[in-house]
């Protein structure tokens, strides 16, 4: 057996329940067996957590350099805030400073290898704001941060259902400009490519949204369909790709024909995650696809009102912890596979001739 994967957590907002869902979601005595994990946050906060939530956690270990961590603990990379910081359920512009540090420390170990994969708790994307750090969420900090020009993909998933996003975090007035053929392509071949490596699905087909209302009604309501959605869909279908829709979105899910699919392409954001949330419940995880590393998230926020009141559910980043691991161990053994593909051959019925379908190339 090999060694444990490494999976970074950040603490998220100090003042939310960041810190509570993070430590429920691996107090217990199994995890050494399945990863180590490293936590971006404060050993003090975490012993108050510890106490005001009664758990037990493993024996904790402070990485003092790089590197350093060790399996079998709790390693702690500390932030360089207390627990006097603590104001629950208020944002503050200390709890924005520290849940950018822990990012940006987390985002440097894992381009370093120090952590395989990264899980973010919650963040105030208002209190997070500064002249160095100007951006709406994690999705687009890691896009520029880990993404050697791709576009990060932002997908919120569960067992039975995968919610792609073609637009993420932009005022609803900004998003039918965005909507654009090339766009939506873009955004199809992503999402392709994701489900092909991290999801394991080696020919995937993808439902495709509408942004209006009755898909358009064939112009009365918008044009962005004919125009813009349709002619991707035509594009992507030339290219072989099982892509189908338009679709409207509230039929789409209220007949649940998002199971007859391996993945959903929505226009925006609410639009997607509204009717994934009230679907997957407890058990949905946010992924950042389309980048060189795995990061997650559990699908909430800060959830300010239940801030260090011993309420908060741990189910969705547990979820996020362990389909971390799934998805870099499916995206691992994939490369492994593409780098060493099996000789694909085919004898032509009746002639003397094989065709090597590796190297397109006939053989007498």
């Amino acid at each position: 057996m090999g060694k444990p994967i490494r999976v970074g957590i950040t603490h998220g907002d100090i003042n939310g329940i960041g810190y509570e869902v993070a430590l429920k979601a691996i107090s217990d005595e199994r995890v050494p067996e399945l990863f180590t994990p490293v936590f971006f946050g404060s050993p003090q906060i975490v012993e108050k957590a510890r106490r005001e939530f009664k758990l037990e956690l493993l024996p904790i270990h402070i990485v003092k350099n790089k590197g350093d961590i060790r399996d079998g603990k709790l390693n702690i990379v500390e932030i360089g805030v207390t627990h006097n910081d603590v104001e629950p359920g208020v944002p503050t512009e200390k709890s924005g400073m520290a849940a950018v540090k822990a990012l940006e420390l987390a985002t440097a170990a894992l381009e370093d290898g120090d952590i395989q994969v990264l899980v973010t708790a919650p963040i105030s994307k208002k209190a997070v704001q500064s002249e160095e750090f100007r951006f709406p969420g994690h999705t687009e900090y890691l896009q520029q941060r880990l993404g050697n020009g791709a576009h990060a993909l932002m997908i919120l998933f569960n067992d039975y259902l995968k919610v792609a996003l073609v637009t993420t975090h932009l005022p609803l007035s900004k998003v039918p400009e965005t909507i654009t053929r090339k766009r939506v392509l873009d955004q199809i071949h992503s999402f392709v490519r994701v489900l092909k490596s991290d999801f394991t699905c080696e020919r995937p087909k993808i439902a495709v949204l509408s942004l209006n209302p009755h898909c358009g009604d064939e112009g009365l309501l918008g044009n962005e369909e004919k125009d813009e959605i349709i002619p991707a869909l035509e594009d992507a279908k030339k290219e072989g790709i099982l892509v189908f829709g338009p679709y409207s979105s509230d039929g789409f899910f209220a007949s649940a024909a998002y199971r007859n699919f391996d993945g959903v392409l929505a226009m925006y954001h609410d639009q997607g995650l509204a009717p994934f949330k009230a679907i997957a419940g407890d058990t949905g995880v946010n992924f950042t696809g389309g980048l060189p590393y795995v990061r997650t998230s559990p699908d909430h926020g800060t959830a300010y009102d239940l801030a260090w009141k011993d309420k908060a559910d741990p189910t969705s980043m547990r979820q996020a912890i362990y389909k971390a691991i799934d998805l870099y161990r499916n995206r691992t053994a994939h490369q492994t596979a593409a780098a060493n593909p099996l000789r694909k051959v085919r004898t032509e019925k009746g002639a003397d001739k094989t065709i090597d379908l590796t190297k397109e190339e006939i053989t007498e």
